[in-house]
């Protein structure tokens, strides 16, 4: 995002009212807005020009959402928002493992979909411009040293469980699937035992959270998978 200007979103929907509604309420925060009904538009937009952000409805009239996505994360680095009337889990989880960084369902609140984008912002720019260091509330990861520290005392932590943290670290306020983790972290073999997951999310909850019953950073999503959060 340069400095001094209002940061550009790309809104990809077939609705014209939904269109106005989010240009609308986008604007009306200060942000400056493209539009584009479909996804051919889109690509072509957004090989032409240069975005911070954008929104992308799923129920397209050439073609499906999740193949636009795709083609869109093959050059694009920013955060792409999905923003969609489909609601079943299947249809989240392929867009966060095709690359979305977040998904919201329609109909939506526009306090919460601002939220959203400004979480996203914040994030991609943040973890875009540092260093290898990113801390969210009294931790601290240091991804080229490998070192954690929590209230500046070291925490340790297995070989496993800083290869998991740094994976949530490089993708902050993102969505992360079983299956995406598992892969990442686990290798292709382990798909589906999903129960490892869940037991290193909660060593790291353990060590890294002030309450691990009610975890404030390492968030559940349900059926679907973890997020960190660090908002403020």
């Amino acid at each position: 995002m340069t400095m001094g200007k209002e940061p550009s979103i790309l809104i990809i929907d077939d609705e014209e009212q939904m269109r106005r509604l989010l240009r609308n309420t986008l604007e009306n925060e200060g942000y400056k807005v493209t539009l584009a009904e479909n996804g051919a538009e889109a690509v072509r937009i957004a090989e032409s020009s240069r975005f911070d952000l954008a929104i992308l409805d799923l129920g397209l009239p050439d073609m499906d959402g999740i193949d636009v996505l795709k083609k869109l994360r093959t050059w694009i680095r920013y955060p792409i928002i999905i923003l969609s009337a489909r609601t079943d889990e299947k249809d989240i989880i392929s867009a966060l493992d095709a690359g979305a960084n977040d998904y919201l369902s329609k109909p939506f609140r526009s306090g919460e979909l601002i939220a959203r984008v400004r979480t996203a912002l914040r994030i991609f720019n943040s973890i875009d411009q540092t260093s290898a260091k990113f801390s969210f509330g009294p931790v601290i990861v240091d991804l080229e040293a490998h070192t954690v520290t929590k209230h500046n005392e070291p925490v340790k932590l297995t070989p496993t469980e800083f290869s998991l943290l740094a994976l949530f670290v490089r993708n902050a306020g993102k969505v992360l699937t079983h299956a995406y983790l598992l892969q990442q972290v686990w290798g292709p073999k382990y798909d589906g035992e999903s129960q490892y997951t869940r037991v290193y999310i909660g060593q790291l909850r353990k060590k890294l959270e002030h309450d691990p019953n009610n975890p404030k950073y390492f968030v559940t999503e349900s059926g679907i998978g973890y997020r960190l959060s660090v908002e403020e």
